[in-house]
């Protein structure tokens, strides 16, 4: 089960490179520790995070100690960040590492999730049968309990769900193109992830309004949003919590 309300934690690691509206500095730990606590307090269990998010992985790594089982933990691989700069590797090897790699800064033994982290070619990444038989070994060895993609076109999507078990698409009240992996996935009864429900900051009108719309679709599990400030934070979880309410619906989703 994953709260409706994901958190993303790139802002835990890294600040240059994004394309978010405003500059920001990085927090210590003491601070991360206590955003973290005040996310649980709300009701937030899956966190978000990549080998390409800074030190996001080693961060957390740290924080969670003594709480891994409270929290559902997404990873990528396939992109990574250093100097200033992105690089991509998608072959099953680098997946090997990439994974050994995660699950050692996060201290922990196994992933909830692993995404592909797309670059934009979701095609031809998801056609290499290698690494979707590597990913599923990764399943059948215990360390992932699901695996899936993060990835930016119709097509990625829908490959990634008809061979893997969770998408990670985008879709909020401006961009509504991936509209159709989001139907498969309620038709076939698999995960949807969304990212930038909320235009990463660019959004057009309120939060409520924003989330109402992506939650209006019945194949949303959850909704990850990258923030490292608490008022954000109380004001996405007020108006998920308010959302669900007047449905009269649990929060809490499969």
């Amino acid at each position: 089960m994953v709260s409706p309300l994901g958190l993303g934690t790139v802002k835990f690691g890294r600040n240059q490179g994004i394309r978010y509206p405003q500059a920001f500095d990085i927090p210590d730990e003491n601070e991360l520790a206590d955003f973290l606590a005040l996310a649980r307090g709300l009701g937030i269990n899956l966190l978000d995070t990549a080998p390409a998010y800074g030190m996001s992985e080693e961060r957390l790594g740290r924080l969670l100690k003594g709480q891994r089982q409270e929290w559902v933990i997404a990873g990528k691989a396939g992109e990574d960040f250093q100097d200033g700069k992105s690089t991509y590797n998608f072959t099953p090897d680098h997946f090997q590492r990439s994974l050994e790699r995660s699950l050692a800064r996060l201290q922990t033994d196994y992933l909830d999730v692993l995404l592909v982290h797309s670059d934009g070619r979701d095609a031809e990444i998801l056609n290499d049968e290698a690494l979707i038989r590597k990913l599923h070994e990764f399943k059948d060895q215990g360390l992932v309990r699901a695996v899936g993609a993060s990835t930016k076109t119709v097509e990625g999507g829908l490959k990634a769900l008809e061979l893997m078990d969770v998408v990670m698409a985008t879709y909020n009240p401006s961009y509504v193109e991936e509209k159709p992996v989001l139907d498969l996935a309620d038709q076939i009864n698999k995960g949807v992830l969304l990212k930038k429900a909320l235009a990463s900051g660019h959004m057009k009108g309120s939060v409520q309004e924003s989330l109402s719309f992506v939650f209006d679709h019945p194949g949303v599990n959850s909704v990850v949003v990258g923030t490292i400030d608490p008022d954000h934070l109380k004001e996405n979880a007020r108006a998920v919590y308010e959302i669900f309410k007047n449905r009269g619906k649990s929060p809490n989703r499969d």
